[in-house]
This record gives C-alpha cells, structure tokens and sequence, in this order.
C-alpha cells in the first residue's frame, strides 16, 4: 500500500510530465445544479483542513495552479448566473 508521500510522488511526476502545461479547449454543457456542485466541491477541496490526507497532494501544487483552477470555478460560476446564489449560499452554510 502507498502512503500519503508516496502518492504524492506520483502526483508530482504525472504533473511533470511534458505537455502537461499546454492549454487545451473544453467546451462543457452542463446544468447550472452542477455548475453550482463543481464549484463547491472545488472550493472544498482547496480549502480542506490540514489533518485531511487528501489535502496533502495539493500542498505540492504550485500556488499558480491553484489560483487558476479556483478561478475556473469562479468563471463556470460566473457564465451560469450562479454567482450570487452561490454566495448566498455560502453565507447559510457559514452559519451553522
């Protein structure tokens, strides 16, 4: 079984890889319930606690990266209409 550090090692490697910085088109259509999930489930992921061993394969992600993918939430939130549900929402959620 792999530990943590190892699966870390091979997150690293397969980001390594050549070609893996080149920009690539997608051209997603999805309902804005899903948009609305693929955002939150982002925004977990990036902002997991530290005692939450999947957090630590993104503390060897580039800050650069990160900030690009949180803003590509940010932009599928944006093009849906969902950013104001979506803070809305965030503020119910921080109310617990």
């Amino acid at each position: 079984m792999l530990t943590t550090n190892d699966v870390a090692k091979v997150y690293d490697t397969i980001l390594s890889i050549p070609g893996m910085n080149e920009t690539v088109k997608i051209d997603l259509k999805m309902s804005r319930k899903n948009v609305l999930l693929l955002n939150s489930v982002i925004e977990r992921g990036l902002t997991a606690k530290d005692d939450d061993k999947s957090s630590n394969l993104l503390n060897n992600v580039p800050e650069e990266n990160l900030k690009e993918l949180r803003a590509m939430a940010s932009d599928c939130l944006q093009k849906a209409g969902l950013i104001e549900l979506s803070e809305k929402l965030n503020m119910l959620g921080n109310g617990k």
